[in-house]
């Protein structure tokens, strides 16, 4: 049996003399639980958001998309895209041509972003499960199409349902501009709205799908594309996504860019990592000031204990297991904490993972708050708490320990107490000399 935890144990559970100290304890279990789940129902919180988030981006941004190292456009000829497109792995491969183009609808003019897709995009992707208005479709018969996201649609008045055609207007290529009549050099061309849809606020805002036979009369290109658009099937893993964009890369050679989400997106990735490393830090130092409490109810401990500590040091006891009881008895207060806190924000999560029972406010894509509980959020979360409560626990049995070596070595504390043992022995000494005097005199009556 290890003494120093059976002690720390005793110590935990036992009655103390003054009952502030259970009191302040129980105050820190409590506090350390509501931390620990708060710090995994958050955590949870932002994981759902996150995959969200990524969820609705995959509806534009492909699984891996290879792009020019210089220019904008180039001709997908080279034999790397036919062995992609042989890979079991490869659900689909699209030609993109994008470009930032005017745009004029009802006398109302704006910048969009407009992509230019073929007949692949139009038929299989993922974008028609985020329709507001209308049905996606960017041909009917020869007259094209277009599906406008729900900002740009709402800022400029654009609806499915009117017969008002939308006006794309680009600087030409290959013509000269007259000075006399610079309208000569613009080209433009005409698409109808068939759909609103919605991802979020920055892609609804300026996107606007096209048929890429469209885009390429509008910006002059025969065969060329802006990129190639990769999808994979399910089931594939990140693994398999690694190997194609290692692979593509080596086969294009330098004159290529092989990205994958991360990379086509990298700003908004980046910061959700980081208000992610954000929102554990703000928690964790919330976490911190709770166990401050165990700093006072440990400090009370060491003094209500004084006499326990003479004692084992009497009976031989080092330095070392006293301060491992303490020390261990200020860490369990946190353990128990951090046990019930796990419990409690991992079933509440779990719940809500799979019931949904509290809802989202508003029109929301999800109705219910989406949550995801990951194992390294706890193990995370059981790491930070774990040396919180450690550290914590070392600091009131560092602070005794450097006020019991200062009281030993203070040469004022010696001379105080020598000063006080000195000034006890005259006044002792004055009474057995008044009272051997006082038989004395007891002793000489009595004889005469």
């Amino acid at each position: 049996m290890r003494l120093a935890p059976f002690i720390a144990k005793r110590y935990l559970f036992a009655k103390k003399s003054h009952n502030v100290i259970n009191i302040i304890s129980a105050i820190s279990a409590i506090g350390m639980a509501i931390g620990t789940a708060a710090l995994i129902i958050i955590l949870s919180v932002y994981n759902g958001f996150d995959s969200l988030v990524k969820s609705m981006m995959g509806s534009v941004e492909p699984d891996l998309l290879v792009t020019p190292a210089s220019g904008k456009t180039f001709v997908p000829d080279d034999e790397a895209f036919d062995w992609l497109y042989d890979q079991p792995s490869v659900k689909n491969m699209c030609g993109i041509l994008q470009e930032q183009v005017f745009i004029n609808y009802g006398g109302k003019q704006g910048i969009a972003k407009a992509k230019g897709v073929d007949w692949v995009y139009e038929e299989e992707s993922p974008i028609q499960e985020h329709m507001r208005e209308g049905t996606f479709s960017l041909h009917k018969g020869d007259v094209p199409l277009a599906s406008v996201g729900s900002g740009l649609a709402y800022g400029m008045g654009i609806r499915p349902h009117f017969t008002a055609p939308v006006e794309m207007f680009f600087p030409t290529r290959t013509g000269n501009i007259s000075l006399s009549d610079p309208t000569s050099g613009i080209r433009f061309v005409k698409v109808w709205p068939s759909s609103v849809f919605s991802i979020n606020n920055d892609v609804d805002a300026e996107l606007m799908i096209v048929p890429i036979e469209t885009m390429r009369e509008l910006l002059e290109y025969d065969d060329e594309v802006s990129g190639v658009e990769i999808c994979l099937m399910d089931g594939y893993g990140s693994d398999e996504l690694k190997r194609l964009q290692k692979e593509t890369g080596e086969r294009l050679g330098p004159d290529f860019v092989v990205k994958d989400r991360f990379m086509q997106n990298e700003s908004l990735y980046k910061m959700m990592k980081y208000e992610k490393a954000a929102i554990y830090m703000i928690l964790i130092f919330v976490i911190i000031i709770i166990a401050f409490n165990i700093f006072g109810s440990l400090s009370m401990l060491i003094i209500e204990k004084q006499e326990d500590i003479q004692t084992l040091r009497s009976m031989g006891a080092q330095e070392k297991l006293i301060k491992n009881i303490f020390v261990l008895e200020g860490w369990m207060i946190s353990l128990a904490g951090l046990a019930a806190g796990l419990v409690v924000g991992i079933g509440f999560s779990l719940l809500q993972q799979h019931f949904g029972f509290i809802k989202m406010p508003g029109h929301f894509v999800v109705q219910a708050y989406p949550i995801i509980v990951s194992w390294s959020d706890i193990l995370l979360t059981i790491a930070g708490v774990a040396t919180i409560g450690y550290l914590i626990a070392l600091l009131p049995v560092a602070i005794h320990k450097r006020k019991e070596r200062q009281q030993a070595t203070d040469p004022s504390h010696t001379r105080g107490l020598r000063r006080r043992l000195c000034g006890r022995l005259p006044l002792r000494g004055l009474r057995l000399r008044l009272r051997s005097r006082h038989l004395h005199r007891q002793t000489l009556r009595r004889v005469s």
